[in-house]
């Protein structure tokens, strides 16, 4: 193993003659490790090899401490190279050679079929095209969050530059100055369907100068010209670079150069042997025997345990909405984000917040005035923002990315499920939600954000009942790790009271996740509520209450996560009704019916919710149309239980 660094001008003769001779060994682990698998990437890696090589041996990263704070950053975008990344790993001290091989695309450990953030020396999985330089953005904007500049290099496919994100990405990256990042693109003009000209031609150069890089082309198989590349990159303070390396797809052998079918192909048995005797290396460094072998014993992994990065923040002090006072949950989020930044560090907090051209809307102003740094608008750009924010998230940064529900749940479902496998922290508030967006009608009611998040494994999902809720949960979410999702509605709310006429939510109420709040306690059926349409269903309740129907009412605000006892106080009611402007066959009603279930419970249930498409109009009307006022929730709840009898 050679090491060296960006600061001479031109690379070492000794660099040099390592880089060749580790090319050769670095080809035939990705060989060995595709045809012990049976399947995989070789092609590309191969071509991508010489950059990555290049890239590991010379960037601020050590395999001794792959985490350290203000490392260089390394984001392989095209992550099915994994192959040619894991050879490049092993070759530089970072993983164990044999393991990465005999194990890759195997279940006993980390060396999946696309890179993982786990494998030290990655720092984001990249299995769906496109995510990478979103990702590096953010990675190097948490850096200077915390005071430091560092570089980023995003290694790319040329079939990937075809993909929406990427343009959002420069555009971004350019707007902030983000100098310090370097894209590569491994031209080797193949992809899965054959020529990247024919499948969706693209001038690549004149994309990218168009939003503000600055681009040269080199000969992506020759070691002094990407270091050189590099080198020169990191100089240029004005504009970040990308470099177009001119690659030969399955370099080193001759047979697999320049063919397609090698892009996801390993090689068949014939196609090994002749691999072997092309390359000329002795035939025992090709025995296939021990690795096998190893395989098959699905030894343990010496891959350490990725750390996380816990960030402190001070949640403040809560904020009471008193009866009178008649608000919305969003300004609730607002002020509760403005709080905790400040009560956590005045000055420079570790939190950011993303935006796409609804500050006003989603309540970020004051957050903005005071943090302009810490602030970053993205304009309509939602699958870079939701990217660049979740890699934000894992840099030490509580990172809140606010926008209206359709388009920062819907829109951007797959850049959060990548940010959850990535172990990422990202706390997204959500407004707009359910039928509350009024008069813009169905193409922005976010009527599905439960169903949809809760296949989120580590999301945790807050819909919150009044802005005094609202303000709890807001400091919670941001105070606790892991992701969460708040979703609030457009609309200024009455505050939930209790029997007393006193803020339900409010003074002493201490919000805990799971839990379920009893506000009318009642013995004839209950009434489960959550977000929006709760003020409509305490109206209702408190009508059929003074009519003679003792019925309880109920708020849920994490309908994903139930606790035992509450689900317990349920069970004993006669009858339970559900109420949420979601649709029914995925939201609360279902969350509740599956928890009873689960539970060992079974009561009869009536869902009311949306059921199709809602019209446009103010929300009340809405409300009214789909059956959620306070008086068609009465009507339907007094039809249920006298059915009952």
């Amino acid at each position: 193993m050679v090491r060296h660094t960006f600061e001479p001008s031109t690379p070492g003769e000794d660099f040099l003659t390592w880089h060749s001779e580790a090319v050769s060994r670095c080809r035939r682990a990705i060989i060995q490790m595709t045809s012990l698998a049976g399947s995989g990437h070789p092609g590309g890696s191969m071509s991508s090899l010489d950059t990555y090589l290049t890239l590991w041996a010379c960037a601020n990263v050590d395999p001794a401490d792959p985490w350290k704070e203000g490392r260089d950053r390394i984001v392989v975008s095209h992550g099915h190279t994994s192959p040619g990344v894991y050879s490049v790993l092993a070759e530089l001290g970072f993983v164990d050679n044999q393991e990465a091989v005999s194990s890759f695309r195997s279940t006993q450990n980390l060396f999946e079929g696309h890179i993982e953030r786990e494998i030290p020396g990655v720092e984001w999985t990249t299995g769906n095209l496109g995510q990478g330089l979103s990702a590096a953005c953010g990675m190097v904007l948490g850096d200077r969050i915390h005071g430091r500049e560092i570089r980023a290099f995003v290694p790319m496919g040329d079939g990937e530059q075809q993909k929406g994100q990427i343009s959002e990405a420069r555009r971004f990256a350019v707007k902030y100055n983000l100098h310090g990042i370097t894209a590569i693109i491994d031209r080797n003009r193949l992809q899965i369907g054959g020529d990247t000209d024919d499948i969706m031609p693209q001038d690549l150069r004149a994309g990218w100068e168009s939003d503000g890089w600055h681009v040269v082309e080199i000969d992506g198989h020759d070691a002094a010209a990407i270091y050189g590349a590099l080198r020169e990159a990191g100089e240029d303070s004005s504009k970040p670079w990308c470099i177009i390396a001119n690659t030969v797809m399955g370099k080193g052998v001759s047979f697999m150069e320049d063919k397609a079918d090698f892009h996801g192909r390993a090689l068949n048995k014939e196609e090994l042997a002749a691999a072997v005797a092309e390359l000329g290396e002795p035939t025992d460094l090709w025995d296939m025997a021990p690795l096998e072998e190893r395989r098959a014993r699905r030894m343990e992994s010496t891959v350490p345990t990725l750390p996380r990065v816990n960030v402190n923040l001070n949640p403040g002090n809560a904020v009471t909405y008193d009866a009178e006072t008649k608000t919305d949950c969003r300004s609730a989020f607002g002020r509760a984000l403005h709080e905790v930044a400040q009560a956590t560090d005045g000055s420079n907090p570790p939190i950011a917040a993303f935006d796409c051209d609804l500050e006003g809307s989603v309540k970020l102003n004051a957050f903005h005035k005071d943090y302009p740094d810490h602030f970053f608008q993205a304009g309509i750009q939602e699958h870079h923002t939701a990217t660049c924010a979740g890699a934000l998230s894992t840099c030490g940064v509580t990172t809140v990315f606010a926008d209206f529900g359709v388009f920062g749940v819907c829109e951007t479902y797959n850049q959060h499920r990548l940010s959850d496998i990535n172990h990422a922290e990202i706390k997204i508030a959500c407004t707009h939600i359910g039928l509350d967006v009024g008069e813009d009608g169905k193409t922005h009611q976010c009527i599905d954000y439960v169903g949809l998040l809760r296949n989120i494994f580590g999301m945790r999902i807050f819909v919150p009942a009044d802005p005094n809720q609202t303000d709890r949960v807001v400091r919670h979410a941001l105070t606790t790790p892991g992701m969460a999702f708040i979703g609030m509605g457009r609309s200024k709310l009455p505050t939930i009271l209790d029997e007393s006429g006193n803020p339900f939510f409010g003074g002493e109420y201490t919000f805990e996740p799971g839990q379920v709040d009893f506000i009318r306690r009642g013995n004839s059926g209950l009434v489960v509520a959550m977000g929006t349409p709760t003020g409509q269903a305490v109206a209702a309740v408190d009508a059929m209450r003074a009519d003679g129907l003792d019925v309880g009412l109920a708020h849920i605000a994490t309908p994903d996560r139930i606790d035992a006892s509450s689900l317990a106080e349920i069970a004993r009611q006669p009858f339970v009704v559900t109420v949420e402007d979601h649709s029914v066959n995925t939201g609360l009603g279902s969350c509740l019916a599956e928890a009873l279930f689960d539970h060992g419970s079974a009561l009869p249930h009536l869902r009311i919710g949306v059921e199709n498409y809602a019209p446009s109009g103010p929300s009340s009307e809405v409300y009214r149309h789909c059956g959620l006022d306070a008086d068609s929730i009465r009507e339907k709840v007094q039809a249920f239980a006298l059915a009952r009898q």
